[in-house]
Protein backbone atom coordinates (compact mmCIF):
# COMPACT_ATOMS: atom_id res chain seq x y z
CA UNK A 1 0.00 0.00 0.00
CA UNK A 2 0.99 3.48 -0.74
CA UNK A 3 1.64 6.40 1.42
CA UNK A 4 -0.79 8.15 0.44
CA UNK A 5 -3.32 5.20 0.48
CA UNK A 6 -2.30 4.53 3.86
CA UNK A 7 -2.51 8.62 5.04
CA UNK A 8 -6.34 8.26 3.79
CA UNK A 9 -7.06 4.93 6.00
CA UNK A 10 -6.08 6.67 9.07
CA UNK A 11 -8.39 8.82 11.77
CA UNK A 12 -6.40 10.05 14.60
CA UNK A 13 -8.90 11.54 17.25
CA UNK A 14 -9.13 12.54 20.98
CA UNK A 15 -12.34 11.99 23.02
CA UNK A 16 -12.66 15.14 25.88
CA UNK A 17 -15.71 15.62 27.90
CA UNK A 18 -15.82 17.27 31.84
CA UNK A 19 -15.74 14.37 34.53
CA UNK A 20 -18.73 11.83 34.85
CA UNK A 21 -19.42 12.55 31.39
CA UNK A 22 -18.91 9.20 30.21
CA UNK A 23 -16.19 9.48 27.86
CA UNK A 24 -14.46 6.35 29.54
CA UNK A 25 -17.63 4.30 28.84
CA UNK A 26 -17.65 5.66 25.24
CA UNK A 27 -14.21 4.64 24.37
CA UNK A 28 -14.74 1.07 25.55
CA UNK A 29 -17.65 0.52 23.64
CA UNK A 30 -15.57 2.04 20.29
CA UNK A 31 -12.77 -0.61 21.05
CA UNK A 32 -16.15 -3.07 21.37
CA UNK A 33 -17.61 -1.96 17.82
CA UNK A 34 -14.02 -2.20 16.34
CA UNK A 35 -14.01 -5.84 17.72
CA UNK A 36 -10.60 -4.51 19.49
CA UNK A 37 -12.43 -6.03 22.67
CA UNK A 38 -15.20 -8.73 23.34
CA UNK A 39 -16.54 -7.42 26.28
CA UNK A 40 -16.26 -3.93 27.42
CA UNK A 41 -15.95 -2.78 30.95
CA UNK A 42 -17.34 -0.26 33.31
CA UNK A 43 -15.45 2.46 35.24
CA UNK A 44 -17.97 2.79 38.45
CA UNK A 45 -20.44 -0.36 38.36
CA UNK A 46 -21.05 -3.17 40.99
CA UNK A 47 -22.49 -5.10 38.18
CA UNK A 48 -19.39 -5.47 35.68
CA UNK A 49 -16.43 -6.69 36.97
CA UNK A 50 -14.34 -6.20 33.88
CA UNK A 51 -11.97 -2.86 34.64
CA UNK A 52 -12.30 -0.51 31.65
CA UNK A 53 -9.21 -0.84 29.28
CA UNK A 54 -8.72 2.75 28.96
CA UNK A 55 -8.73 2.66 32.90
CA UNK A 56 -5.23 0.59 33.89
CA UNK A 57 -3.17 2.36 36.07
CA UNK A 58 -3.94 1.48 40.02
CA UNK A 59 -5.13 4.76 41.56
CA UNK A 60 -7.84 5.17 38.49
CA UNK A 61 -9.36 1.64 39.16
CA UNK A 62 -9.42 2.82 43.00
CA UNK A 63 -11.25 5.96 42.20
CA UNK A 64 -13.08 5.49 39.18
CA UNK A 65 -11.47 8.69 37.19
CA UNK A 66 -9.00 8.66 34.22
CA UNK A 67 -5.91 10.09 35.45
CA UNK A 68 -3.75 9.69 32.04
CA UNK A 69 -4.25 9.59 28.47
CA UNK A 70 -4.33 5.97 26.87
CA UNK A 71 -3.62 5.44 23.64
CA UNK A 72 -6.04 2.80 21.42
CA UNK A 73 -5.85 1.36 17.85
CA UNK A 74 -8.12 -0.74 15.93
CA UNK A 75 -9.41 -1.29 12.58
CA UNK A 76 -12.82 -0.69 11.86
CA UNK A 77 -14.25 -1.19 8.02
CA UNK A 78 -10.80 -0.46 6.56
CA UNK A 79 -10.17 2.59 8.64
CA UNK A 80 -7.23 2.12 10.95
CA UNK A 81 -8.43 4.18 13.67
CA UNK A 82 -5.68 6.00 16.67
CA UNK A 83 -8.17 6.66 20.14
CA UNK A 84 -6.66 8.89 22.36
CA UNK A 85 -8.70 8.82 25.88
CA UNK A 86 -7.96 12.13 28.02
CA UNK A 87 -8.50 12.71 31.51
CA UNK A 88 -11.25 15.01 32.23
CA UNK A 89 -10.84 15.99 35.68
CA UNK A 90 -9.34 19.70 35.63
CA UNK A 91 -6.29 18.71 37.78
CA UNK A 92 -5.53 16.99 34.45
CA UNK A 93 -5.89 19.32 32.09
CA UNK A 94 -2.21 19.90 31.30
CA UNK A 95 -2.02 16.31 30.22
CA UNK A 96 -5.25 16.44 28.36
CA UNK A 97 -3.89 19.88 26.35
CA UNK A 98 -1.04 18.06 24.66
CA UNK A 99 -2.96 15.42 23.78
CA UNK A 100 -4.78 17.57 21.87
CA UNK A 101 -1.69 18.66 19.70
CA UNK A 102 -1.27 15.31 18.46
CA UNK A 103 -5.12 14.74 17.23
CA UNK A 104 -6.16 15.52 14.15
CA UNK A 105 -10.44 15.87 15.61
CA UNK A 106 -11.81 15.44 18.94
CA UNK A 107 -15.31 13.74 20.14
CA UNK A 108 -16.65 15.80 22.72
CA UNK A 109 -18.67 13.92 25.44
CA UNK A 110 -21.72 15.62 26.93
CA UNK A 111 -24.45 14.89 29.48
CA UNK A 112 -27.79 15.29 28.74
CA UNK A 113 -28.53 16.02 32.08
CA UNK A 114 -26.40 18.56 33.45
CA UNK A 115 -25.38 19.71 29.66
CA UNK A 116 -22.48 21.61 28.78
CA UNK A 117 -20.40 22.24 31.58
CA UNK A 118 -16.79 24.09 32.52
CA UNK A 119 -14.32 21.87 31.33
CA UNK A 120 -15.88 21.14 28.44
CA UNK A 121 -15.95 25.01 27.46
CA UNK A 122 -12.24 25.33 28.95
CA UNK A 123 -11.53 21.85 26.07
CA UNK A 124 -13.13 24.26 23.79
CA UNK A 125 -11.46 27.00 23.58
CA UNK A 126 -8.23 24.73 22.98
CA UNK A 127 -9.46 22.88 20.33
CA UNK A 128 -10.74 26.38 18.88
CA UNK A 129 -7.04 27.46 19.22
CA UNK A 130 -5.82 25.29 16.34
CA UNK A 131 -9.44 24.76 14.61
CA UNK A 132 -9.83 21.13 15.64
CA UNK A 133 -12.85 19.20 13.92
CA UNK A 134 -15.49 18.77 16.94
CA UNK A 135 -18.22 16.08 16.33
CA UNK A 136 -20.31 16.18 19.95
CA UNK A 137 -21.66 12.99 21.35
CA UNK A 138 -24.67 13.71 23.61
CA UNK A 139 -24.98 11.04 26.36
CA UNK A 140 -27.05 9.06 28.60
CA UNK A 141 -29.71 9.15 26.99
CA UNK A 142 -31.19 6.00 29.26
CA UNK A 143 -31.72 8.85 31.93
CA UNK A 144 -34.44 11.63 31.74
CA UNK A 145 -31.79 14.54 31.00
CA UNK A 146 -32.92 17.75 29.09
CA UNK A 147 -35.08 18.68 25.88
CA UNK A 148 -32.53 17.55 22.63
CA UNK A 149 -33.23 21.34 21.38
CA UNK A 150 -32.78 22.89 24.39
CA UNK A 151 -29.15 20.98 24.49
CA UNK A 152 -28.60 22.13 20.92
CA UNK A 153 -29.19 25.47 21.66
CA UNK A 154 -26.96 25.29 24.75
CA UNK A 155 -23.86 23.75 22.95
CA UNK A 156 -24.53 26.54 20.19
CA UNK A 157 -24.13 29.58 22.97
CA UNK A 158 -21.96 28.24 25.44
CA UNK A 159 -19.31 26.32 22.94
CA UNK A 160 -19.39 28.93 20.27
CA UNK A 161 -19.83 26.72 17.50
CA UNK A 162 -23.05 25.82 15.05
CA UNK A 163 -24.52 22.55 15.57
CA UNK A 164 -25.82 20.23 13.12
CA UNK A 165 -27.64 17.17 14.48
CA UNK A 166 -26.79 14.07 12.77
CA UNK A 167 -28.50 11.47 14.87
CA UNK A 168 -31.91 12.24 16.53
CA UNK A 169 -32.90 9.97 19.90
CA UNK A 170 -36.55 8.53 20.42
CA UNK A 171 -37.69 9.37 23.72
CA UNK A 172 -35.63 9.45 26.74
CA UNK A 173 -34.75 7.84 29.97
CA UNK A 174 -37.75 5.26 30.36
CA UNK A 175 -39.27 5.70 26.71
CA UNK A 176 -35.97 5.75 25.10
CA UNK A 177 -35.98 3.48 22.39
CA UNK A 178 -33.04 4.06 20.25
CA UNK A 179 -31.87 6.86 17.54
CA UNK A 180 -32.00 7.52 13.80
CA UNK A 181 -29.13 8.00 11.78
CA UNK A 182 -29.81 11.57 9.86
CA UNK A 183 -26.61 11.44 7.84
CA UNK A 184 -27.61 7.73 6.28
CA UNK A 185 -31.11 8.17 6.96
CA UNK A 186 -31.56 4.95 8.64
CA UNK A 187 -33.48 4.24 12.33
CA UNK A 188 -31.85 1.45 14.80
CA UNK A 189 -33.44 -0.34 17.21
CA UNK A 190 -31.69 -1.69 19.88
CA UNK A 191 -31.70 -4.36 22.80
CA UNK A 192 -29.97 -2.49 25.76
CA UNK A 193 -26.68 -4.39 26.54
CA UNK A 194 -23.99 -3.33 28.75
CA UNK A 195 -21.06 -5.60 27.79
CA UNK A 196 -21.35 -7.28 24.58
CA UNK A 197 -22.94 -6.19 21.11
CA UNK A 198 -26.30 -7.36 20.39
CA UNK A 199 -26.85 -8.28 16.76
CA UNK A 200 -30.70 -8.03 17.35
CA UNK A 201 -31.04 -4.86 15.58
CA UNK A 202 -34.04 -4.08 13.65
CA UNK A 203 -33.32 -1.02 10.76
CA UNK A 204 -35.65 0.71 9.07
CA UNK A 205 -34.82 2.35 6.06
CA UNK A 206 -38.41 4.04 5.40
CA UNK A 207 -40.04 6.23 8.51
CA UNK A 208 -43.08 5.72 7.19
CA UNK A 209 -42.88 2.49 7.53
CA UNK A 210 -46.02 0.99 9.52
CA UNK A 211 -44.10 -2.02 11.18
CA UNK A 212 -42.29 1.15 12.82
CA UNK A 213 -45.16 2.09 14.54
CA UNK A 214 -46.34 -1.67 15.89
CA UNK A 215 -42.29 -1.54 17.71
CA UNK A 216 -42.15 1.45 19.18
CA UNK A 217 -45.80 2.58 19.39
CA UNK A 218 -47.63 5.51 16.95
CA UNK A 219 -46.82 8.41 19.43
CA UNK A 220 -43.14 8.00 19.73
CA UNK A 221 -43.08 7.22 15.74
CA UNK A 222 -45.23 10.42 14.86
CA UNK A 223 -42.92 12.29 17.07
CA UNK A 224 -40.31 10.74 15.58
CA UNK A 225 -41.21 11.87 11.78
CA UNK A 226 -42.46 15.19 13.00
CA UNK A 227 -38.88 15.86 14.76
CA UNK A 228 -37.04 14.69 11.56
CA UNK A 229 -39.36 17.09 9.50
CA UNK A 230 -38.17 20.11 11.58
CA UNK A 231 -34.88 19.74 12.02
CA UNK A 232 -34.21 19.25 8.31
CA UNK A 233 -36.05 22.20 7.77
CA UNK A 234 -34.73 24.42 10.62
CA UNK A 235 -30.82 23.17 10.06
CA UNK A 236 -28.72 23.52 6.86
CA UNK A 237 -27.45 20.46 4.97
CA UNK A 238 -24.39 19.27 6.40
CA UNK A 239 -21.58 20.60 4.99
CA UNK A 240 -18.71 18.24 5.45
CA UNK A 241 -15.84 21.52 4.79
CA UNK A 242 -17.59 23.65 7.15
CA UNK A 243 -16.95 20.52 10.27
CA UNK A 244 -13.60 20.08 8.58
CA UNK A 245 -12.69 24.14 9.29
CA UNK A 246 -13.98 23.86 13.04
CA UNK A 247 -17.07 25.65 11.91
CA UNK A 248 -19.81 22.90 12.38
CA UNK A 249 -19.91 20.71 15.11
CA UNK A 250 -22.28 17.67 13.62
CA UNK A 251 -24.18 16.36 16.93
CA UNK A 252 -25.39 12.80 17.84
CA UNK A 253 -27.42 11.33 20.74
CA UNK A 254 -27.17 8.41 22.35
CA UNK A 255 -26.42 6.30 25.80
CA UNK A 256 -23.21 4.99 25.65
CA UNK A 257 -23.11 2.32 28.71
CA UNK A 258 -26.16 0.64 26.60
CA UNK A 259 -24.53 0.92 23.37
CA UNK A 260 -27.57 3.06 22.13
CA UNK A 261 -26.48 5.35 19.16
CA UNK A 262 -22.58 4.89 19.12
CA UNK A 263 -22.73 2.95 15.79
CA UNK A 264 -24.30 5.65 14.29
CA UNK A 265 -21.66 8.03 15.62
CA UNK A 266 -18.65 6.06 14.96
CA UNK A 267 -20.05 4.90 10.71
CA UNK A 268 -20.71 8.46 9.94
CA UNK A 269 -16.95 9.78 11.98
CA UNK A 270 -15.01 7.40 9.68
CA UNK A 271 -16.74 8.70 6.66
CA UNK A 272 -16.22 12.88 7.54
CA UNK A 273 -13.64 13.21 9.92
CA UNK A 274 -10.23 14.11 9.00
CA UNK A 275 -7.39 12.02 7.49
CA UNK A 276 -3.82 13.25 8.98
CA UNK A 277 -3.20 16.69 8.31
CA UNK A 278 -0.14 19.28 8.16
CA UNK A 279 1.42 20.28 11.01
CA UNK A 280 3.43 23.53 11.84
CA UNK A 281 7.00 23.82 13.14
CA UNK A 282 9.56 26.33 13.65
CA UNK A 283 11.25 26.46 10.15
CA UNK A 284 8.06 25.01 7.59
CA UNK A 285 4.69 23.93 7.54
CA UNK A 286 5.48 19.66 7.19
CA UNK A 287 2.54 17.90 4.79
CA UNK A 288 1.96 14.04 5.88
CA UNK A 289 2.32 12.79 2.32
CA UNK A 290 6.22 13.91 2.75
CA UNK A 291 8.30 11.00 2.04
CA UNK A 292 11.02 11.57 4.40
CA UNK A 293 10.01 10.99 8.19
CA UNK A 294 8.87 13.36 10.82
CA UNK A 295 7.42 13.14 14.34
CA UNK A 296 7.40 15.05 18.08
CA UNK A 297 6.91 13.53 21.73
CA UNK A 298 3.77 14.65 23.46
CA UNK A 299 3.84 12.19 26.45
CA UNK A 300 5.77 10.11 28.46
CA UNK A 301 4.83 7.73 30.87
CA UNK A 302 7.15 5.44 32.93
CA UNK A 303 5.87 2.25 34.73
CA UNK A 304 3.50 0.90 32.26
CA UNK A 305 4.11 -2.32 33.28
CA UNK A 306 4.77 -2.86 36.81
CA UNK A 307 7.00 -5.78 36.45
CA UNK A 308 9.91 -4.03 34.06
CA UNK A 309 10.50 -0.18 35.06
CA UNK A 310 10.20 1.03 32.03
CA UNK A 311 9.79 4.49 30.01
CA UNK A 312 7.51 4.88 27.00
CA UNK A 313 7.68 8.37 24.81
CA UNK A 314 4.04 8.88 23.08
CA UNK A 315 5.62 9.91 19.46
CA UNK A 316 2.49 11.29 17.43
CA UNK A 317 4.17 10.57 13.21
CA UNK A 318 3.58 13.84 11.30
CA UNK A 319 5.09 12.78 7.66
CA UNK A 320 6.62 9.37 6.03
CA UNK A 321 7.32 6.27 7.09
CA UNK A 322 8.78 5.23 10.39
CA UNK A 323 11.13 1.99 10.56
CA UNK A 324 12.03 0.18 13.35
CA UNK A 325 15.64 -0.32 13.69
CA UNK A 326 16.43 3.02 11.30
CA UNK A 327 18.22 5.61 13.20
CA UNK A 328 16.65 9.03 13.38
CA UNK A 329 17.81 12.97 14.01
CA UNK A 330 17.20 14.11 17.41
CA UNK A 331 16.71 17.66 17.10
CA UNK A 332 18.67 19.57 19.64
CA UNK A 333 20.09 15.78 20.88
CA UNK A 334 23.21 14.48 21.12
CA UNK A 335 23.24 12.05 18.79
CA UNK A 336 20.90 9.82 16.17
CA UNK A 337 18.68 7.97 18.19
CA UNK A 338 17.39 4.03 17.32
CA UNK A 339 14.75 2.43 18.31
CA UNK A 340 14.58 -1.92 18.13
CA UNK A 341 11.78 -2.06 20.19
CA UNK A 342 8.79 0.23 18.83
CA UNK A 343 5.10 -0.29 19.97
CA UNK A 344 1.67 0.24 19.32
CA UNK A 345 -0.86 -0.18 22.31
CA UNK A 346 -4.73 -1.44 23.34
CA UNK A 347 -3.98 0.97 26.31
CA UNK A 348 -1.29 -0.68 28.60
CA UNK A 349 -1.45 -3.98 26.09
CA UNK A 350 1.19 -3.10 22.68
CA UNK A 351 2.93 -5.20 20.06
CA UNK A 352 6.01 -4.73 18.36
CA UNK A 353 5.58 -3.15 15.27
CA UNK A 354 8.51 -3.02 12.14
CA UNK A 355 6.89 0.15 10.77
CA UNK A 356 4.47 3.27 11.33
CA UNK A 357 2.58 5.76 9.28
CA UNK A 358 1.17 9.92 9.66
CA UNK A 359 -1.94 9.35 11.80
CA UNK A 360 -0.11 6.85 13.99
CA UNK A 361 0.96 6.98 17.74
CA UNK A 362 3.83 4.94 18.63
CA UNK A 363 5.77 3.77 21.86
CA UNK A 364 8.98 4.25 21.78
CA UNK A 365 11.25 2.72 24.47
CA UNK A 366 13.69 5.17 26.02
CA UNK A 367 15.98 5.26 28.82
CA UNK A 368 15.78 9.12 29.54
CA UNK A 369 17.22 10.71 26.05
CA UNK A 370 13.29 12.21 25.07
CA UNK A 371 11.25 14.40 26.16
CA UNK A 372 7.31 15.78 25.75
CA UNK A 373 7.86 18.42 22.63
CA UNK A 374 11.19 16.56 21.49
CA UNK A 375 11.15 16.22 17.23
CA UNK A 376 12.42 13.26 15.72
CA UNK A 377 13.14 13.32 11.89
CA UNK A 378 14.94 11.99 8.74
CA UNK A 379 17.96 14.57 8.99
CA UNK A 380 16.20 17.86 9.18
CA UNK A 381 16.30 20.50 11.95
CA UNK A 382 13.08 21.58 12.82
CA UNK A 383 11.29 21.06 15.81
CA UNK A 384 7.30 20.91 15.72
CA UNK A 385 5.62 23.93 17.94
CA UNK A 386 2.97 24.41 19.92
CA UNK A 387 3.81 21.69 22.78
CA UNK A 388 4.45 24.38 25.93
CA UNK A 389 3.99 24.05 30.12
CA UNK A 390 1.76 26.27 31.29
CA UNK A 391 2.99 27.89 34.22
CA UNK A 392 1.24 25.97 37.72
CA UNK A 393 -1.35 27.46 40.13
CA UNK A 394 -0.34 25.68 43.11
CA UNK A 395 2.99 25.03 44.37
CA UNK A 396 3.95 22.99 47.21
CA UNK A 397 7.61 21.70 48.91
CA UNK A 398 8.62 18.20 48.30
CA UNK A 399 9.60 16.55 51.86
CA UNK A 400 11.76 13.31 52.32
CA UNK A 401 10.16 11.12 54.85
CA UNK A 402 12.46 8.28 54.11
CA UNK A 403 16.37 9.21 53.74
CA UNK A 404 17.07 5.86 53.03
CA UNK A 405 15.10 6.32 49.81
CA UNK A 406 16.54 9.83 48.42
CA UNK A 407 17.74 7.64 45.61
CA UNK A 408 14.15 6.03 44.87
CA UNK A 409 12.76 9.78 45.36
CA UNK A 410 15.13 11.38 42.94
CA UNK A 411 14.39 9.21 40.32
CA UNK A 412 10.99 9.02 40.94
CA UNK A 413 10.43 12.67 40.60
CA UNK A 414 12.44 13.12 37.51
CA UNK A 415 10.55 10.22 35.69
CA UNK A 416 7.07 11.58 36.71
CA UNK A 417 7.97 15.12 35.96
CA UNK A 418 8.83 13.57 32.73
CA UNK A 419 6.10 12.35 31.97
CA UNK A 420 4.23 15.78 32.06
CA UNK A 421 2.34 14.84 35.62
CA UNK A 422 3.33 18.30 37.42
CA UNK A 423 6.28 20.22 36.87
CA UNK A 424 9.46 20.37 39.27
CA UNK A 425 11.36 23.48 40.47
CA UNK A 426 14.54 23.23 41.89
CA UNK A 427 15.43 26.43 43.86
CA UNK A 428 18.66 27.64 43.42
CA UNK A 429 19.15 28.67 46.99
CA UNK A 430 19.47 25.63 49.49
CA UNK A 431 18.33 22.89 46.35
CA UNK A 432 14.28 23.00 47.82
CA UNK A 433 12.41 21.16 45.53
CA UNK A 434 9.29 22.51 44.59
CA UNK A 435 6.10 20.86 42.34
CA UNK A 436 3.57 22.48 40.69
CA UNK A 437 0.29 21.79 39.41
CA UNK A 438 -3.24 22.89 37.93
CA UNK A 439 -4.93 20.72 40.82
CA UNK A 440 -4.86 19.30 44.10
CA UNK A 441 -5.64 15.73 42.94
CA UNK A 442 -2.22 15.62 41.15
CA UNK A 443 -0.32 16.20 44.80
CA UNK A 444 -2.29 12.72 45.82
CA UNK A 445 -1.38 11.26 42.40
CA UNK A 446 2.13 11.85 42.57
CA UNK A 447 2.51 10.47 46.11
CA UNK A 448 0.77 7.19 45.39
CA UNK A 449 2.72 6.75 42.18
CA UNK A 450 6.26 7.43 44.14
CA UNK A 451 5.00 4.97 47.31
CA UNK A 452 3.69 2.24 44.68
CA UNK A 453 6.32 2.21 41.92
CA UNK A 454 9.48 4.10 43.54
CA UNK A 455 9.42 2.92 47.53
CA UNK A 456 9.55 7.09 48.16
CA UNK A 457 7.57 8.60 50.84
CA UNK A 458 6.80 12.03 50.55
CA UNK A 459 5.23 14.83 52.37
CA UNK A 460 3.55 17.99 50.25
CA UNK A 461 3.77 21.16 52.41
CA UNK A 462 2.21 24.53 51.21
CA UNK A 463 4.58 27.08 49.71
CA UNK A 464 3.25 30.76 49.45
CA UNK A 465 3.68 31.11 45.73
CA UNK A 466 1.83 32.87 42.52
CA UNK A 467 3.53 32.13 39.87
CA UNK A 468 6.29 30.70 38.07
CA UNK A 469 7.80 32.73 35.36
CA UNK A 470 10.19 31.37 32.86
CA UNK A 471 12.86 34.66 32.31
CA UNK A 472 14.98 35.51 29.70
CA UNK A 473 17.02 38.63 27.95
CA UNK A 474 18.42 40.03 24.97
CA UNK A 475 21.22 40.94 27.83
CA UNK A 476 23.18 38.68 29.17
CA UNK A 477 24.56 41.06 32.20
CA UNK A 478 21.56 42.25 32.40
CA UNK A 479 19.92 38.04 33.02
CA UNK A 480 22.91 37.78 35.13
CA UNK A 481 22.61 40.39 37.58
CA UNK A 482 18.13 40.11 37.66
CA UNK A 483 19.76 36.21 38.58
CA UNK A 484 22.47 37.50 41.41
CA UNK A 485 19.80 40.07 43.07
CA UNK A 486 16.53 37.93 43.10
CA UNK A 487 18.51 34.81 43.98
CA UNK A 488 16.04 33.28 46.38
CA UNK A 489 13.80 33.32 44.74
CA UNK A 490 15.03 31.64 41.55
CA UNK A 491 14.55 28.54 40.35
CA UNK A 492 15.36 25.67 37.43
CA UNK A 493 12.98 23.78 35.68
CA UNK A 494 13.60 20.58 34.90
CA UNK A 495 15.55 21.00 31.71
CA UNK A 496 17.33 23.85 33.37
CA UNK A 497 15.57 26.99 32.49
CA UNK A 498 15.26 29.73 34.50
CA UNK A 499 12.25 30.37 36.55
CA UNK A 500 11.37 33.20 38.57
CA UNK A 501 8.98 32.19 41.68
CA UNK A 502 6.30 35.27 42.33
CA UNK A 503 4.94 35.30 45.73
CA UNK A 504 2.16 37.72 44.90
CA UNK A 505 0.89 39.11 41.67
CA UNK A 506 1.26 42.69 42.96
CA UNK A 507 4.73 41.71 43.83
CA UNK A 508 5.39 39.94 40.71
CA UNK A 509 4.29 43.38 38.72
CA UNK A 510 6.59 45.63 40.78
CA UNK A 511 9.40 43.36 40.23
CA UNK A 512 8.64 43.39 35.80
CA UNK A 513 8.18 47.43 36.38
CA UNK A 514 11.79 47.85 37.73
CA UNK A 515 13.42 45.31 35.42
CA UNK A 516 12.41 46.22 32.31
CA UNK A 517 14.86 44.43 30.26
CA UNK A 518 13.99 41.03 31.51
CA UNK A 519 11.04 39.14 29.64
CA UNK A 520 8.89 37.03 32.08
CA UNK A 521 6.83 34.18 30.32
CA UNK A 522 4.44 31.90 31.56
CA UNK A 523 4.62 29.51 29.06
CA UNK A 524 7.96 27.39 28.54
CA UNK A 525 7.93 27.85 25.09
CA UNK A 526 9.13 30.83 23.67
Amino acid sequence: MSLTEEIKKRRTFAIIAHPDAGKTTLTEKLLLFGGAIQTAGAVKSNKIDTATKSDWMEIEKQRGISVATSVMGFEYKGIKINLLDTPGHQDFAEDTYRTLTAVDSVIMVIDCVKGVEIQTEKLMEVCRMRNTPVICFINKLDREGRDPYDLLDEVEEKLNIQVRPLSWPIGMGKSFKGVYNLYDQKLNLFTPSQRKLSDDRKIFENLEDSELDQLIGQNPADQLREDVELIEGVYPEFDVSEYLDGKVAPVFFGSAVNNFGVNEMLDTFIQIAPAPKSRMTDVREVKPDESKFSGFVFKIHANMDPNHRNRIAFLRICSGKFERNKPYNHVGGAKPLRFSNVTQFMAQDKEIIDEAFPGDIIGLYDTGNLKIGDTLTDGENMVFTGIPSFSPEIFREVVNKDAMKTKQLEKGLKQLMEEGVAQLFTFDMGSRKVVGTVGQLQFEVIQFRLKNEYNATVEFHPMNLYKACWISSKDKKQLDEFVRSKNRHIAYDKDGKLVFMAESKAWLQMVQDNYPEIEFHFTSEF
